[in-house]
Formats: C-alpha cells, sequence, structure tokens
C-alpha cells in the first residue's frame, strides 16, 4: 500500500509537470515537482518519509518555486510594455484600413500593427498611404502621402 501511494504521487506529479510544458504559465510545476519528490522519497526511504514528511515538502516546495522562477525568467524574461504618447505618433508613416472621412473618427489607420481612428480634412479611401500630423486623445489626425512626398 505504502509504495502504491508512492506512485500515485509520482504519476499525479510527472501529470503535472506534462501540463506545464505543454501550456506554460499555470504554475503547477512546483507541486508536480514537490509529488515527484515526495513520492520517491515514500517509496525508498518510507521511514524518512513518516518521520521527516512535513520539513521534505517545505523544502522541496521551496527549491522548486526558486527553480520553476529562474526558469521562468529565462524562457520569457521581463519586457517593457508598450507605450504610446501623443508626441510619439506624430510624423509616423501607415495606411488607411477604413475609409476617412473629414470630421468623422469612424475612419481606421494602421501604425505600426496598431489600428487607430483617424480624421482628416478630406476623404482619404482605404489602402492609401498615410502620414500622422497631430494626435488629439484616442484618434490621430492623418494627410495623404502622395508620391512626391515618398
Amino acid at each position: 500500500m505504502n509504495t502504491e501511494l508512492g506512485w500515485v504521487m509520482i504519476l499525479l506529479g510527472v501529470f503535472f509537470l506534462a501540463a506545464e510544458a505543454l501550456h506554460p504559465g499555470f504554475f503547477i510545476a512546483v507541486p508536480g515537482t514537490v509529488l515527484v519528490v515526495m513520492g520517491v522519497i515514500f517509496i525508498l526511504l518510507p521511514s524518512v518519509f513518516e518521520q521527516w514528511s512535513p520539513i521534505i515538502m517545505v523544502v522541496t516546495a521551496i527549491v522548486a518555486s526558486i527553480g520553476t522562477i529562474m526558469v521562468y525568467r529565462r524562457i520569457a524574461p521581463g519586457k517593457k510594455p508598450f507605450t504610446t504618447s501623443m508626441d510619439t505618433l506624430a510624423g509616423k508613416k501607415g495606411v488607411v484600413t477604413i475609409d476617412i472621412d473629414p470630421g468623422s473618427i469612424s475612419g481606421k489607420v494602421r501604425l505600426d500593427n496598431q489600428i487607430w481612428s483617424a480624421t482628416s480634412d478630406h476623404v482619404i479611401s482605404t489602402g492609401t498611404a498615410i502620414e500622422v500630423i497631430e494626435s488629439k486623445g484616442v484618434h490621430v489626425k492623418v494627410v495623404e502621402i502622395v508620391e512626391q512626398d515618398l
């Protein structure tokens, strides 16, 4: 019976580790590691497990947590969040994705893989190259780029 419980712990731990490997971000690698270590100790050293199991669990959990955090930092290092301010949009070039009508912000433009609501002083058709002349809140004012501007 004792070894069966150890094997169940190992199998459950391996399942958690495999699930974490297939879908990173669940943070179940720590409990998976703890279960595998506890299961191995339970099978190989049952007398040690009975006497020291709380200490073994805590130490294993701490070591597994630190190891998991270190692995995640290597896999996905922290990145600065992408920010856009009104100052950074002026002068950017893009393309119209939805026709722009004067006095309306229903038109859309693509700037650096982002879609922005846009307005202009005249109608600009979809697919036309544009340049941002100013940013107003959550939309931009654009002008059409003519061939000689390129």
